[in-house]
């Protein structure tokens, strides 16, 4: 429960950001620079109440600084700034599911470095995924996409995003801890960022609606979020955390349905599907392989 839960709010983030897109003349620029912003801060200062000054012993090895560095700009900022773009110019789920090729893209990055085919299943896998994505962008026509073609690139972008986020920190994580990759690589993110598109001339509307969703994104998409699903890991293993993980996309189109009233065609529907299957069958063939 605690990571469905937890791939539920990163689901209700993204709705949260397409309402802020739609409503409050936010840009993803803003966004994405506050929510690296001020997640990298919360989790920092965790990192401190957790560890002490020991949440800075990843800045005493220059190797490792400049690993974070890398991370932050060519993982973290690559998997969040397309994936709101991507939302921006189409919707939370949409968006959400496109992100969700990674995996895919991930197992054809692995078969290159291992110098080998991919095996059935994960053929079945790509096929699969290949077709979820052509279904999804076209609607079965040939000559017509039935997204704009920014929320189709940046959806795909965020997908590439999503397996440089996963792959680059390699042992940062258990090395250092989450609290402390993951705060000062948003924080660094979220600087760089803003001081490229100076979010502070966006002209967003301030109301207790708009404080609200960005409570949702940064609050209830990053701390919450990451803190329940990684209890939830610790409990069931990564292998069933992965799977309850694809909850994310499903909510996201689920509340971007009932929430912001999105339409989607019964094809798109068809699409999420297949997209979606290719995460469940390649989870359980890696639980059994």
């Amino acid at each position: 429960m605690l990571a469905v839960i937890g791939g539920i709010c990163w689901g209700f983030s993204g709705c949260c950001g397409q309402f802020l897109f739609q409503e409050k003349g936010a840009t993803a620029e803003w966004l994405v620079s506050v929510r690296l912003l001020a997640a990298g801060v919360l989790l920092i200062l965790a990192g401190f109440m957790k560890s002490g000054k020991g949440n800075l012993a990843v800045f005493r090895n220059r190797k490792d600084t400049v690993h974070l560095a890398i991370f932050a700009i060519a993982g973290i900022m690559m998997a969040q700034y397309p994936y709101f773009v991507a939302i921006q110019y189409s919707n939370a789920g949409t968006a959400t599911v496109l992100q969700y090729l990674f995996p895919v893209m991930i197992l054809m990055v692995v078969c290159v470095q291992e110098k080998r085919f991919p095996v059935k299943v994960e053929l079945a896998a790509i096929a699969l995924c290949l077709a979820g994505t052509f279904i999804l962008g076209t609607h079965g026509n040939f000559g017509e996409l039935s997204l704009t073609p920014k929320a189709l690139v940046f959806g795909l972008l965020s997908a590439v995003g999503a397996v440089l986020y996963n792959m680059i920190p390699g042992n940062l994580m258990k090395k250092y801890g989450i609290c402390q990759i993951l705060g000062f690589g948003m924080l660094l993110a979220g600087i760089v960022l803003g001081l490229t598109v100076r979010p502070w001339d966006c002209p967003v509307i301030w109301d207790m609606e708009t404080v609200f969703a960005l409570f949702g994104v940064v609050i209830v998409g990053t701390a919450i979020a990451f803190g329940l699903y990684l209890t939830g890991v610790a409990v069931i293993g990564p292998f069933k955390g992965s799977l309850f993980a694809s909850m994310e996309p499903v909510s996201a189109v689920v509340i971007s349905f009932l929430w912001l009233k999105t339409a989607f065609a019964w094809i798109d529907v068809v699409g999420f599907v297949m997209i979606l299957g290719t995460v469940v069958l390649l989870t359980v063939y890696q639980g059994k392989s």
